[in-house]
């Protein structure tokens, strides 16, 4: 299933990950986990946030995603199910109008 991942950085802690060198290596590892289809990184509310689009192949793999943010930047973290103009399209299609 797509998911879109977001990632809000608690600002403390995300200092001291860029001042020790950790946050790009977080980064970079939750990157090659998940293998995004798309990546974005901003301000939000605030704070430093991640938001990744990748496809997730079960349920189970929530903690090994999210478990780096929580512990290592404090992060507040959230799953959303997410479609492309595709994926509408073929669940309109199921509709059956």
């Amino acid at each position: 299933m797509r998911v879109l991942f977001r990632a809000q950085l608690d600002t403390e802690r995300s200092n001291e990950a860029i001042r020790n060198g950790t946050l790009a290596k977080l980064m970079q590892a939750s990157m090659e986990q998940v293998k995004p289809e798309a990546a974005y990184f901003t301000a939000d509310n605030g704070h430093r946030t991640c938001f990744l689009v990748f496809d997730m192949q079960d349920s189970s793999q929530m903690p090994s995603i999210a478990e780096p943010f929580f512990l290592d930047l404090g992060a507040d973290v959230s799953y959303t199910p997410v479609m492309n103009a595709e994926d509408l399209q073929k669940g309109l299609a199921q509709l059956g109008r």
